[in-house]
């Protein structure tokens, strides 16, 4: 965000996902019931940033859906491109050299649009897709009194 005046503005950088590997595995046997306490570990891993031109970057990242225990396995792999002004863009490009981490927005885009793959390929191999539990809330479990009175 730079500022006019007093009116400050944003920069527009538009993001384009673009996946080139897309994997899924089960591991869990087909006839054999999932187990109700699982746990979906997901990781979003930017290998780089680099400059294609003043006003784009490509960032290669891979995606990868882990269950615990061992019931699938899923990977994505591709690029995104980031393009806009060539200020903006060098300032990404600048930040994420000096810190090594990328910026959000991008992290935001490769997990929105690997999400979407996950779910299918889920949905595809037999295995919950990974997303986070809905259903009703949790009644609160109290410990059982023992129906004694003290004063």
């Amino acid at each position: 965000m730079s500022t006019q005046g007093n009116k400050p503005t944003r920069i527009k950088i538009g993001i384009r996902i673009f996946v080139n590997h897309v994997s899924g595995e089960r591991l869990w046997e087909i006839d054999k019931p999932i187990p109700p306490q699982m746990q979906i570990a997901l990781n979003v891993n930017v290998l780089g940033i680099e400059k294609r031109s003043d006003e784009t970057l490509d960032a290669p990242f891979v995606f990868t859906v882990n269950f615990t225990p061992s019931i699938a396995q899923i990977n994505i792999k591709g690029k995104a491109q980031a393009s806009g002004d060539r200020n903006e863009i060098n300032k990404i490009l600048l930040e994420y050299e000096e810190k090594k981490s990328p910026p959000v927005p991008l992290v935001q885009a490769i997990s929105n649009a690997s999400m979407a793959e996950a779910i299918l390929i889920s949905k595809t191999i037999g295995v919950p897709p990974p997303l986070p539990s809905i259903g009703p809330p949790q009644p609160n479990v109290q410990q059982k009194q023992d129906g004694r009175y003290t004063a």
